[in-house]
């Protein structure tokens, strides 16, 4: 049984000794807890946030403790009736071969081996982030335009193909020629630019009003930097940004992390959503769990039949997660991000 913990708050992007691959001893199980033999666990951006001890909406990670994620696997113990030896669960597991985990905060999963890593993406977290964040605060209507960056990820492809499927022109902001391929022609976007392709945010904004002529409605934020510099001059009256993210200050020396070198000051962006009248919707998933059925039920039938799409970015080996999770942050990920382990 091993576990990576973090061994040093990292400065600006994470390093591999800011991770330690160890040894774990189970403690016994106490009522109503579950030993897991994890099959997957998730990486996702907002596990660099954890990293820092900085105030935020959920607690940092200890040093010298468990790098949290969700995960899914099988349950090879129990003291509690409500899961037997067998069952798949989803959980969160952490980085780990193993996890005991109070029953209270597992879900019991229904999917086919084959398919359980669905429920670390597409039918998980990342893709109830994408579909909560657009229906409720995006508020779609046919005929709109919505701009998401990263837009290959398990979020920005919920975003964009469900936005397509309401009849929106939707352009995506990705990090290679591959990556806006796939956009386009696995996802169904109208366009996606590739971001680095340009130096500056007023070239970024300049091709998007190429392709946008009459503006922006909807632009769902989970990068910032100058993605967000180029955007926003380009909203709409009563336009709406749904904000779960900003990757790109998640990592000092990324794009856009240092705010004193944009010229998106506090005054231009209030302005802007002053002028414009723009709702702008921090959320925080977690906050929305009572939704979480809804949308599977929602979504679950389309992606049997095929009507959405997932990429899944899948690596084998605990001890792979801490460079995988590097590489994930500066945008070397096709899709969702899953360590697999090898059991």
């Amino acid at each position: 049984m091993k576990e990576v913990v973090l061994q040093n708050r990292p400065t600006g992007a994470p390093r591999l000794d800011d991770f330690r691959l160890v040894d774990w001893q189970k403690p016994a199980l106490s009522e109503g807890e579950i030993l897991v033999e994890v099959h997957s666990f998730s990486l996702d951006p907002y596990m660099r946030g954890r990293m820092d001890d900085a105030k935020s909406y959920a607690a940092p990670v200890p040093l010298g403790a468990r790098m949290e994620a969700g995960g899914v696997g099988r349950v090879i113990d129990s003291a509690c009736e409500q899961f037997s030896i067998g069952d798949f669960v989803f959980g969160m597991t952490g980085w780990a071969t193993h996890a005991i985990l109070n029953a209270k905060m597992v879900r019991k999963l229904t999917l086919p081996r084959e398919h359980l890593t669905r429920a670390l993406g597409v039918l998980g977290m990342p893709g109830f982030t994408g579909w909560f964040g657009l229906t409720q605060h995006g508020k779609p209507k046919a005929g709109e335009t919505l701009v998401v960056a990263a837009a290959t990820g398990p979020v920005g492809s919920m975003v964009g193909q469900l936005a397509k499927q309401h009849g929106l022109n939707v352009i995506g902001i990705a990090g290679s020629h591959e990556k806006c391929e796939m956009a386009v022609n696995e996802f169904g976007f109208d366009h996606c630019l590739n971001h680095r392709n340009f130096e500056t945010p007023k070239e970024i904004r300049t091709e998007i009003a190429r392709l946008a002529p009459l503006g922006i409605d909807i632009y769902f934020e989970n990068v910032a930097g100058h993605i967000l510099e180029a955007v926003l001059p380009l909203m709409n009256v009563h336009g709406r940004i749904p904000v779960c993210g900003m990757i790109s200050w998640y990592n000092a020396g990324r794009l856009g992390a240092d705010a004193n070198s944009s010229s998106l000051t506090a005054p231009h962006i209030w302005r802007n959503i002053l002028v414009n009248r723009l709702s702008v919707n921090g959320f925080i998933i977690s906050d929305h769990w009572d939704q979480f059925g809804r949308f599977l039920q929602d979504l679950e039938p389309m992606i049997d039949a095929g009507k959405l799409k997932y990429k899944e970015d899948i690596t084998h080996g605990i001890e792979s997660a801490p460079a995988i999770f590097i590489g994930m942050l500066d945008g070397q990920n096709q899709g969702k991000t899953i360590i697999q382990i090898d059991v």
